[in-house]
């Protein structure tokens, strides 16, 4: 049909993913063969996933892209990871990207495998106008308690950002003492870009941390649970013990401890009320 073979077509705008010219293209349907059709439905698919996939971009970016057709152009996105473990620091990332900016597959860094949020980390980073990852520790969450630790790891990474953002998404919550105008969006994380790549980001950094300290911490599995209070994790803690970079103020952690329950923190309307 071409000086192609179907299958070097096939590797090339099946497997490569090229463009099919209009000239291959018309070739293709003028072929009888199973082969061609196979090509042009595999092809098919693919330009409707693509179009799809276009869609689900152009709805992530609504919010972004009322703030940048308004002129506010530094836009950063900020997301955590890592509230519910028992242990580890609590990871938070913001995001800036330039107006227009987009990156096909992020989402939600839960709904995304490990391998293709590694992947998307990296675009994410080159792509980015500025990006920044900051964590609160151990001991600062036993002090404060999770949810004020998780706005602090989430405060430090809007101020370890190059230049202070014209404007702050978040997911769901407002950062304390960060005086830059913020929108809290429910479900950030599925609605905006730029929370999206701020929650895989979050995400790879500490599941990063985590394979380090299993290293330094083994037997708990921390490499594969990340903390998480899994069934094999719950039962290392109760034959090891708890590690340094376990949160003391987590109930299963004080049960091995030995520790009675602590009294229920104050909650964030008590102290803004205080405050």
């Amino acid at each position: 049909m071409t000086a192609l073979t179907l299958a070097q077509i096939k590797h090339r705008y099946v497997l490569e993913g090229r463009p099919l010219d209009a000239a291959t293209e018309a070739l293709l349907r003028a072929d009888a063969r199973p082969g061609a059709k196979a090509i042009l439905d595999a092809i098919a698919r693919r330009r409707f996933g693509n179009r799809s996939e276009g869609q689900r971009l152009r709805k992530l970016l609504r919010y972004e892209g009322e703030l940048w057709a308004q002129g506010v152009l530094h836009v950063a996105g900020v997301d955590e990871a890592g509230m519910s473990p028992l242990a580890g620091p609590v990871s938070a990332a913001a995001v800036v990207f330039a107006p227009g900016s987009r990156i096909p597959g992020v989402d939600d860094s839960k709904k995304l495998d490990a391998e293709t949020r590694d992947r998307l980390a990296a675009e994410i980073k080159t792509t980015a106008v500025a990006w920044c990852v900051g964590f609160a520790e151990v001991d600062e969450i036993d002090t404060i308690n999770i949810y004020w630790a998780g706005l602090l790891a989430m405060r430090r990474a809007v101020e370890g950002l190059p230049r202070a953002p014209d404007h702050v998404l978040t997911d769901a919550r407002r950062i304390k003492d960060v005086h830059i105008p913020q929108l809290p969006i429910v479900k950030g994380d599925c609605k905006s870009l730029t929370i999206a790549a701020a929650s895989i980001l979050a995400k790879t950094a500490r599941d990063a941390l985590m394979h380090k300290l299993d290293t330094q911490y083994p037997g708990y599995g921390f490499a594969r649970h990340k903390g998480y209070p899994v069934r094999e994790h719950l039962a290392a803690l109760k034959q090891l013990g708890a590690s340094p970079i376990h949160r003391r103020s987590f109930a299963p952690v004080r049960t091995v401890l030995g520790l009675p329950p602590l009294p229920p923190w104050p909650t964030a309307n008590a102290v803004s009320r205080e405050g």
